[in-house]
This record gives structure tokens, sequence and C-alpha cells, in this order.
């Protein structure tokens, strides 16, 4: 990677410097690490092994599983081993790199949100129609737009991070990499360049829950039609996405669509959003959801029982 500056590390200041709460941010982190990578492959692996979920509703919540884990691990792992380490220091290339991982895996996973709500739109306003609109081919080719999307939003953010020249201090007020912490620390005027960031992706923010309230909005307003009963699976469906899509936006929104400026609260917001958000998803996706919940019974009880065997 092009190196413009005399900087070739960066030390993260991290959530707290009190050694006893780094020893409780150890413990809480690892927990929730955990939690996030055991639930989402628990959720991977019993679509990829039941043949009950083979809709495209499941194979969007493969991708949405996968990218959380990887979003998860681009961050989590670091902030865990950060937390009992005396400097925490990371590379440039190391953050450059971090900063494409958050962005990509976490782009793609908005990407993703927007599938499952035209995968909810069709199944409910187009019933009909939905075995030919949403077929595997289709499915499959927009997951490849949503990592080829994912892909170029990353390469941008790191285009702006390259253009950055570091001569001063190295110290990032962060537990992580984020071009919003580095711009702090750029020896040049970085008016532009934050302009380019809430364009990319404070827009990409806002008009995907544009995109996603419109579709939810007119998903509910249709269920008039429906019967007592349909219009009860649906709104257990799309409530689970609807909380899913606020607890990503939300945050995403907060940090990216807003002029450049600092706030206490900005590293709790971070937190939320790249180590909360992927651990409550398979939570909402499958204590909500009978069919999941069916087939992981389905899937252990068979384990169980070959095992036993």
């Amino acid at each position: 990677m092009q190196q413009n500056h005399s900087v070739t590390e960066f030390i993260l200041l991290g959530l707290t410097q009190d050694a006893m709460k780094q020893k409780m941010v150890f413990v809480i982190f690892f927990v929730f690490y955990v939690g996030t990578v055991v639930g989402n492959l628990l959720i991977i692996v019993t679509i990829k092994s039941s043949q009950t979920l083979g809709s495209p509703m499941y194979f969007f919540l493969f991708y949405l599983s996968l990218a959380d884990s990887c979003f998860s691990t681009s961050i989590a792992p670091r902030l865990i081993v950060d937390s009992l380490s005396a400097r925490k220091i990371i590379s440039y290339n190391e953050c450059v790199t971090q900063v494409f991982a958050l962005h990509f895996f976490g782009c793609m996973e908005i990407f993703v949100l927007i599938h499952m709500a035209l995968d909810r739109y069709v199944a409910i306003c187009k019933p009909l129609r939905y075995p030919t609109i949403m077929r595997r081919q289709v499915c499959t080719i927009l997951i490849v737009l949503a990592w080829v999307g994912s892909f170029i939003h990353s390469i941008a953010q790191i285009i702006l991070a390259l253009r950055l020249p570091f001569c001063g201090p190295n110290l990032i007020d962060h537990y992580c990499c984020d071009l919003q912490p580095l711009l702090k620390l750029a020896c040049m005027d970085t008016y532009v360049i934050n302009l380019l960031l809430v364009s990319n992706s404070g827009a990409i923010c806002l008009s995907s829950l544009v995109i996603l309230m419109i579709s939810y909005f007119v998903i509910l307003h249709s269920l008039r039609n429906h019967s007592a009963e349909g219009r009860k699976k649906a709104l257990s469906t799309c409530t689970s996405h609807i909380i899913v899509v606020i607890l990503t936006f939300v945050p995403c929104i907060f940090i990216y669509a807003r002029p450049p400026t600092t706030f206490p609260m900005d590293k709790m917001v971070t937190v939320f959003y790249t180590v909360g958000t992927p651990f409550l998803n398979p939570l909402i996706y499958t204590l909500r959801n009978a069919e999941v919940k069916n087939a992981m019974r389905k899937l252990w009880c068979i384990k169980i029982t070959s095992e036993s065997k």
C-alpha cells in the first residue's frame, strides 16, 4: 500500500484506559463475539442442511448470517486482544485492511437486508408471481450484485484513506480503524474528504433505509387484503426484519450521515452496530421464526441420534 506519510503505525486508545474496566471489556466482548459466531454459524449450518429452508428468504438469511460473522470478526478479535494489552498498536497496512473489511461486510449486510425486503414484498404483494420472480437464478444474481457493490464501496473508502497524509500524532481515540478517527490525524484539510465520506457511506445508509421503509410500508398496507392467519404470519416475519433494519441503520446513519463532528457516545454507538447487532440478529431470526427453530431441533436431534448409535 502506498504511504504518503511518516507514520507507519497507530496506537488505539480503546474503549477505556482503566485496567479493571479493560478486563471487563475482555470478558463482555469475548462472550458477545463467541455468541455471534456460534449463533450465526448455527443458522448457516441449519439452512444448508435443512430441506425445509430452501426458500429465497432463507437463502438471503444465510448470507446475512455470513456477513454478520465476518463483520464482527473484522472488529471484535482485535478489541478483545487489545483489552489485555498495555499498548494497542496497529500498523498502517492493518489499519487500512480493517477499514476495507469493516465497510465491505457492513455494506454487504445492508444490501442483503434490501434483498430480504424485496423478497417479502414479492411474496406478500405478488404471491402468484413469486416463484417466477424470486427463482434461484435471480437470487444468486442479487447476491453477486451485493458482493460487487460492497467491494466498490469498500475500494472507495480505501482510496479516501490512502489520500490522507499522516505526519503528526498517531493516537487514534477509538478501538478500531475507520475513516472518521483517521481524518482527525491527517495533516491536511479534510473538508472535501468528509463530504465524500458522507456522500458515500452516509448516502448508502440513508437511501437504503428509505427504500426499506417504503417497502415495508407497502407490505404492511397490502396485508389488509389477506386473511387473519396470513396477516399474522407475514407480520411475524416482517417484524423480525424491521427490528434488524432499525438496529442496523440507526447507528449507521448516526455515525456516517452527519457533518465531521465528534460526540462522546460515538464509541458506544460503534460498539452497538459492530458487536451488538451481529450478536442480536441470530436471536431475532431464531426466536421469532418457528421454521428456523423447528429445523434446528430436527438437525440436532438427527445428529444426537446418529452419534448415540
